[in-house]
């Protein structure tokens, strides 16, 4: 039995009919060139007829406050095999995902479900995975997905994700401990941190909020349209990008690939909103999921938050990271001083507020942050399944009253994949992002590409 983190419980209190909290990959693989015509039959067949006994976290189940082990489980119940109809392109993938992801998942069972899809074009397969948020975070989801494949194109070993073990579960069969004990070990950290948390707290009242140009507060963010209550229904968009292309933009501007990911992604939101006629005067503000995991764990949540300006008020894709870049940098300088626990506990008193607002609509026009844009690292190197090599995952995520876009992207070998989780009723024509992303690309690439001293347009976003 293990008790719920906080985060994990917010995760479920957030979540509703039209709000669920549930995380998603899409993984797209291609069926080996001679492999038999029951590849995908056979494959499901072994994985229904597998011996091996899911390991924790996929047989945890709710109780109360704390995950117990589900005594009577059923691979059935999570476990799907469908076919897409005719002609199985990608948009009929999507189509399908978007209205899986849509979709609550049963709080009587473990909180995730599998579904292997076949029929797509190009002789390829898919599996779809959502997990709810309470059990992970997109990097455990990572290195869940690393240890669930292989690295080894002849491996033909079939083993489902939910069956494979390693340090995770052996972590969480650890010996039960009793419930007041963990409450008693909860209490003491947190009082342990206590002091360095209420520091970092008077720095930021007294000299950084209304002093500091470069903070980012969770009151500054304009309404927009991405900023409305939203439906049950999801879309679902996804394409690959050449990651070199970022690097490229990277080092000739002088700033990490996350600020120019950001500045991409300003670019295009910045372009949709002047389709719609809704470009807010004030920038807008996005909440990047940052990661605080220094160790091999890959359960639970260990994330905080960092609030972005994204510039979208200015024309220049120059001006625009550079506001990036030092409102990032001024988050990340903070969170230097603080170990993990410290900072998680920093960001639920400064970002509490935000979440409660979330969760109760008391201020629907008061939003701490517009969008999502998430950035999780992937794999390096090939990872195939059953022979069939992974083509391509896209992240599907969350999104919320008061915030209905995510952008979650994930690398890949030499891709960066992005995945747009938006709801259909709220913003139409969302995919057109997709497009806005590829024409901001370019036109970083222009930019390099006019100048002869790169180190001109370097040296002015770093200044």
């Amino acid at each position: 039995m293990r008790p719920l983190h906080p985060l994990d419980f917010i995760f479920l209190n957030l979540e509703k009919r039209q709000q669920p909290m549930h995380v998603g990959g899409l993984f797209l693989f291609q069926i080996p060139d001679d492999a038999p015509s029951t590849f995908i039959q056979d494959l499901v067949a072994d994985i229904r007829n597998s011996k091996s006994i899911p390991v924790p976290p996929f047989n945890n189940r709710l109780n109360g406050l704390f995950w117990d082990e589900d005594e009577e489980f059923d691979i059935d119940h999570h476990f799907r095999h469908i076919a897409l109809p005719h002609p199985g392109r990608i948009r009929e993938l999507l189509v399908y995902i978007s209205q899986e992801h849509s979709a609550l998942i049963d709080r009587a069972k473990p909180l995730w479900t599998c579904h292997i899809i076949e029929g797509i074009e190009g002789n390829r397969f898919a599996m779809y995975f959502k997990i709810h948020h309470a059990m992970i975070d997109g990097v455990a989801g990572m290195r869940l997905l690393e240890k669930s494949f292989s690295k080894d194109p002849n491996s033909k070993s079939i083993i489902p994700p939910w069956c494979v073990e390693g340090k995770r579960a052996k972590r969480l069969k650890a010996p039960k401990v009793s419930k007041i004990k963990n409450i008693l070990s909860t209490i003491k950290g947190q009082i342990e941190v206590t002091p360095k948390v209420t520091q970092e707290l008077c720095q930021t009242i007294f000299k950084e909020m209304g002093k500091n140009p470069d903070y980012v507060s969770s009151f500054q963010a304009p309404s927009s349209i991405f900023n409305q209550r939203v439906s049950s229904s999801r879309r679902f968009a996804a394409q690959s990008f050449e990651l070199d292309r970022f690097r490229t933009i990277s080092k000739a501007l002088n700033v990490t690939i996350n600020d120019v990911v950001l500045a991409v992604c300003s670019g295009a939101l910045r372009e949709y909103l002047t389709s719609q006629n809704a470009l807010p005067k004030k920038p807008l503000i996005a909440m990047v999921p940052a990661s605080l995991r220094d160790d091999d764990s890959d359960v639970s949540n260990r994330i905080t938050m960092i609030l972005a300006n994204l510039g979208t008020h200015k024309d220049e894709p120059l001006e625009r990271l550079d506001i990036i870049k030092r409102s990032v940098q001024n988050a990340k300088n903070r969170f230097k001083r603080m170990n993990a626990n410290q900072i998680l506990n920093y960001s639920a008193f400064v970002y509490g507020p935000a979440g409660l607002n979330i969760a109760s609509g008391i201020l629907p026009k008061r939003q701490a942050f517009n969008v999502i844009i998430s950035n999780v690292p992937g794999p390096r190197e090939p990872l195939y399944w059953n022979g069939a090599k992974l083509d391509a995952l896209y992240p599907a995520s969350i999104v919320l009253d008061g915030q209905a876009l995510n952008i979650t992207m994930t690398s890949y070998l030499d891709k960066l994949e992005v995945g747009l989780t938006g709801c259909r009723r709220t913003l139409p024509k969302m995919q057109n992002l997709l497009t806005h992303l590829e024409d901001e690309i370019q036109r970083f690439e222009k930019l390099i590409a006019e100048h002869d001293q790169v180190e001109d347009i370097a040296k002015t976003v770093s200044a």
